[in-house]
């Protein structure tokens, strides 16, 4: 008779170090080594991933130390894969991830933004998450809390392998705690050791006007830090154009429409001002700017390096339409707020 087996915790003191393990200890669970369930994922033991310290800083009033005795654990699956020295593809395993969500260490701190005056909104934060050895990674406040998957952005506390059946293959498994970003495709952005987080605002200051009716941009201007170094007036024939079907719902007013989408898949229409390495994979970030200087800024990664083909459109109305030439629209998101109307301006960096 198949059944599933309890593994015994195992205290870290009396762990010796092995070839393998040297500071993780099992954790007390349920191992389906037999596949009694429907579960592929609770088929391997899990590994204790210590947490180090993380402090919260920047543009918030209650700045300090996460207290993560009172978070709830959540679970991610991950296909992890790095670049190598050539810029090709090297997968490194793959992995279920229990830890601490950003979503939910965030929550309750207070959001004091320095650019408040000019743009009251949320949706042009960003947060810098380093680590003890200075490696840095940037994630948009949106994509913490705007998506259709919630939590899906973790501090890791544990780990387990997720085997393939027959080959039986065993990755290597991490050793410290990290950030497990489970929307990616490729995983630069998975550090290990993380200390601290700093929120911010996009450091670029651009005029508003609310209520700016009727409003038209015809064309775009991207800009590489300070300098402009394009003009988009037209989207390229060659680029194919997609159609999301969608329910478009703002956080303010509720339904908007049930309207399809249709138009080119942004990052495709700036690729190549913005090319992929792992720099910006870890800590690239930009902002998409409107006419009337609404905004929301973007981490190089939720653009250009998506493994749930939630993609962002940049969509082509009619000339001379109000809320033109350009829009943009996020697959991604729950809520319609990101969605910005007469795109003048694609910032990227600072």
């Amino acid at each position: 008779m198949k059944r599933t087996i309890l593994v015994p915790i195992i205290l870290s003191g009396l762990v010796s170090c092995n070839q393998e393990r040297s500071v993780n200890q099992f954790l007390t669970q349920f191992i389906d080594s037999t596949d009694m369930t429907n579960n592929f994922y609770d088929n391997t033991e899990t590994y204790n991933l210590p947490v180090m310290d993380l402090t919260i800083e920047g543009e918030i009033a209650n700045p300090g130390k996460v207290d993560f005795s009172s978070l709830t654990v959540h679970s991610v699956i991950v296909k992890e894969t790095l670049l190598d020295s050539e810029g090709s593809d090297r997968f490194t395993g793959a992995f279920r991830y229990d830890g601490y969500s950003l979503f939910d260490i965030l929550e309750k701190r207070i959001i004091k933004k320095v650019n408040a005056e000019e743009f009251n909104s949320i949706i042009d934060l960003y947060i810098e998450i380093e680590n003890e050895a200075g490696e840095k990674v940037v994630f948009s406040w949106g994509e913490i809390y705007y998506p259709n998957n919630l939590h899906k952005i973790l501090i890791a506390s544990s780990v387990s392998r997720i085997v393939p059946s027959r080959s039986k293959e065993l990755w290597t498994l991490p050793e410290r705690s990290r950030i497990v970003a489970a929307s990616d495709l490729i995983t630069e952005r998975n550090i290990s050791n993380p200390t601290k987080i700093t929120v911010r605002s996009f450091p670029r200051s651009f005029k508003t006007e609310k209520g700016m009716s009727p409003m038209y941009c015809d064309r775009i201007l991207v800009y590489k830090g300070k300098e402009q170094i394009a003009e988009l007036k037209s989207i390229p024939e060659s680029i194919q154009n997609e159609t999301f079907n969608t329910i478009f719902y703002g956080r303010g007013r509720g339904i908007h429409s049930t309207t399809p989408f249709t138009g080119v898949m942004l990052k495709e229409a700036i690729c190549k001002y913005y090319p992929v390495n792992s720099e910006n994979l870890q800590s690239g970030i930009m902002c998409i700017t409107g006419l009337d200087g609404y905004r929301c800024a973007l981490s190089f990664s939720e653009i250009f390096n998506r493994n749930d083909q939630q993609e962002f459109l940049l969509i082509k109305t009619a000339p001379g339409e109000d809320g033109g030439l350009f829009r943009m629209f996020a697959a991604s998101d729950f809520f319609s707020d990101r969605a910005i109307k007469s795109v003048s301006g694609i910032h990227l960096g600072y």
